[in-house]
Formats: structure tokens, C-alpha cells, sequence
């Protein structure tokens, strides 16, 4: 599988005004979904390079306990989604409730690097920069660029990080799957 890097999008339109953002209708839980995957598609290089510059920080000042965490939550992260694909109950809990399933392999990641005492690590240089990076994507409004982009990449973009890591949480924006959907069905026709 040819891994692709998504472009780096500009800070203005990743940081706009206030108008660009709002609270997400948390009644309508696919809409917020598909807002998030979009957000998390359009801007993962940018989200790569905010979670970038806070983890060189942290692992500046202790990079034992960063290296640490990280590999921690890589293996948690790999073991959870490996125990879904193989048991029926966790792979509908992570396809219906993909953030309580990402809560429940950082709280078992915390629970092992509390062992090794890094915990302080684990909570400044994993979890706050995944919580920013979740707070953004439901706050930002998708423009029309976005919107556009995702549908017209749609295929393209499942082979990026972010599309592989959402994959893996079986979360696709509901629109590119119908659209990938349609162009397999027209592929096949002729």
C-alpha cells in the first residue's frame, strides 16, 4: 500500500476567525461524526505538525517517558483494534462509539505508564494533543474547499495516515464512501 502525504494547509484557513467556528448539533451524532472525519482528513498534515511540535517539547524534557508512552500506545492502540476485528461486541462498540473506543485505549494506555511513573508525559505529550486535535475537527466548520477536496480525493486520501488510522476505527465520512461506493460500481460495469 503506497502511503501518500497530505498537503500542508494554510494556517489562516486552519486558524480562521471565529466566524469559521461552531459548536457541533451533538443531537445529531453522524453529522457530527462526518464533520470530524472531514476536519481530521482535510487538516492531518496540520494536525501532525501542531501534535509534532508538542511531543518534540515534551520529549525535550523527558524523552525516556515519551519514547515510553508512545510505544505503549501504539501497542495498546494496535491490540484494541486487532481484539475488534476478531470479537463481534468491540468491533460494534468501536464503530458505534469511536471516541468512547479511543477513551478506553488511552485509559488503558495511562493505567500501563502509571506503572513506569510517567503519567504527566503521557497526559502533555498524547492526550492533550489528541484532545486538541478532536476539539478542532468538531469545532471547524467544513468550507466548501473541504468539502470538495475530501469528495473529490475521496479514494486518494484512505491511503494517508489519517485515512489509514480511520480506517482502522472503521470511521469514513459517510459521503466518500457513497461516492467510492458509485465508482467501483462504474468500474466494474465497464
Amino acid at each position: 500500500m503506497d502511503v501518500n502525504i497530505a498537503p500542508l494547509r494554510a494556517w489562516d484557513d486552519f486558524f480562521p476567525g471565529s466566524d469559521r467556528f461552531a459548536r457541533p448539533d451533538f443531537r445529531d451524532i453522524s453529522k457530527w461524526n462526518n464533520r470530524v472525519v472531514s476536519n481530521l482528513l482535510y487538516y492531518q498534515t496540520n494536525y501532525l505538525v501542531v501534535a509534532a511540535m508538542m511531543i518534540s517539547v515534551v520529549g525535550f524534557l523527558s524523552p525516556f517517558n515519551m519514547i515510553l508512552g508512545g510505544i505503549v500506545v501504539v501497542l495498546v492502540f494496535t491490540g484494541f483494534v486487532w481484539a475488534a476485528h476478531n470479537k463481534d461486541a468491540l468491533r460494534r462498540l468501536k464503530k458505534r462509539y469511536p471516541t468512547t473506543f479511543v477513551m478506553v485505549v488511552m485509559l488503558a494506555s495511562y493505567f500501563l505508564i502509571s506503572m513506569f511513573g510517567g503519567v504527566m508525559v503521557f497526559v502533555f505529550g498524547i492526550t492533550f494533543p489528541l484532545l486538541l486535535m478532536f476539539i478542532h475537527a468538531s469545532l471547524r466548520l467544513r468550507n466548501l474547499k473541504n468539502k470538495l477536496e475530501n469528495k473529490m480525493e475521496g479514494i486518494g486520501l484512505k491511503r494517508t495516515p489519517m485515512g489509514i488510522v480511520l480506517d482502522a476505527l472503521e470511521q469514513q465520512e459517510e459521503g466518500i464512501n457513497r461516492l467510492t461506493d458509485y465508482i467501483s460500481k462504474v468500474k466494474e460495469q465497464t
